[in-house]
């Protein structure tokens, strides 16, 4: 089967998966006790505000019509309006999707920089102090939980010496680039406007630095562990008795064939850093995707819920279609099925 037919079929396969992924949670929203129209018109509200509001976003229709109705401007592209901010979910979305985007990508970027050249050298020097140190490391990365690590960071780095900043995405005298790709880094760059990414590289090093300690932990157990089978394999056993650069047998031989089940873990990574994000997009008050579910989950705001379960849905999917379209590019073996 072409890498064509192979992404087509998985795609045709996305669609009853995010249908299931819908009525999921539409079913788990509405049986959670509370009103959304009562805590949207406000505590002194009467009962006719409540009652307009209702009528307006179509809240007393019976539950199967609302979900009728909610599949039909999905495929339309109407993913509803939200209670709170009387906006349209697409719109707020657009808003807050590239503040997590760029998030959860330097995450990753700080994850498999650090974690690979990390679980490499565990791996060459294995039993000796470097490994046992990035053993140690790895055990508390993910031991520790992000909310704690985050306070820890914003109390030390930000509080007692003041060296980053303790949340937001760039300084109120800077100001934001021009809009782009909503990603303040690439905009900054876009608009040769350094100031503002110097701004706001300082503002996302401590969000990033959180949010990939359990991935950067895990990568590194990976590398470790993938790196001490391939090195132990004959054919790298005999690339060193013919003399090969160690360099080489390092990263031709055995990185690359070592390397498959590392890119598995980044991309399960990339989906829970995503889901991740709540706490440290709250903890850092940085305004994404994360915050918003936030907003959203405490206001019992449905719409915005359930589309950015929808977002997150579709984005996983597309990460695992993405890994295992990959591999085929790594390893030539691999046929698509």
């Amino acid at each position: 089967m072409s890498v064509g037919s192979y992404v087509l079929r998985r795609l045709l396969l996305l669609i009853p998966v995010l249908l299931g992924l819908t009525l999921l949670t539409f079913t788990l929203t509405n049986i959670v006790p509370g009103d959304p129209a009562r805590l949207a018109a406000g505590p002194q509200a009467s009962d006719e505000m409540v009652e307009d509001i209702r009528r307006e976003f179509g809240l007393d229709d019976p539950l199967p019509k609302q979900y009728l109705n909610y599949i039909t401007g999905v495929f339309s592209g109407d993913w509803g309006r939200s209670v709170l901010s009387r906006r349209p979910v697409t719109t707020d979305l657009r808003a807050y999707w590239p503040a997590t985007l760029e998030l959860v990508l330097a995450s990753m970027t700080l994850a498999a920089l650090i974690g690979i050249p990390l679980g490499i050298i565990s791996a060459v020097k294995h039993d000796r102090w470097p490994d046992h140190a990035s053993r140690v490391y790895a055990l508390i990365g993910v031991s520790l939980p992000s909310f704690w690590l985050a306070l820890l960071l914003q109390w030390f780095v930000a509080l007692k010496f003041g060296v980053l900043p303790i949340g937001g995405r760039i300084d109120s005298m800077v100001g934001a680039p021009d809009h782009v790709t909503g990603m303040y880094v690439i905009d900054s760059l876009l608009a040769r406007d350094f100031e503002a990414l110097r701004s706001a590289l300082l503002h996302l090093f401590l969000p990033a630095l959180t949010l990939s300690s359990g991935a950067l932990a895990t990568i590194t157990r990976m590398t470790r562990s993938s790196m001490l089978e391939v090195l132990g394999q004959d054919y790298v056993r005999t690339a060193r008795a013919k003399g090969v650069a160690e360099r080489v047998v390092l990263t031709r031989h055995a990185l690359r064939n070592a390397i498959m089940p590392t890119i598995t873990m980044m991309g399960l990574s990339l989906g829970w850093l995503m889901g991740g994000s709540v706490l440290v997009e709250t903890i850092f008050d940085w305004p994404g995707i994360g915050l918003y579910a936030v907003n959203s989950a405490l206001t019992l705001d449905f719409m915005p819920i359930m589309g950015i379960a929808l977002v997150y849905g579709v984005v996983f999917s597309l990460i695992n279609l993405s890994v295992d379209v990959l591999y085929g590019f790594i390893d030539p073996r691999i046929r698509y099925a």
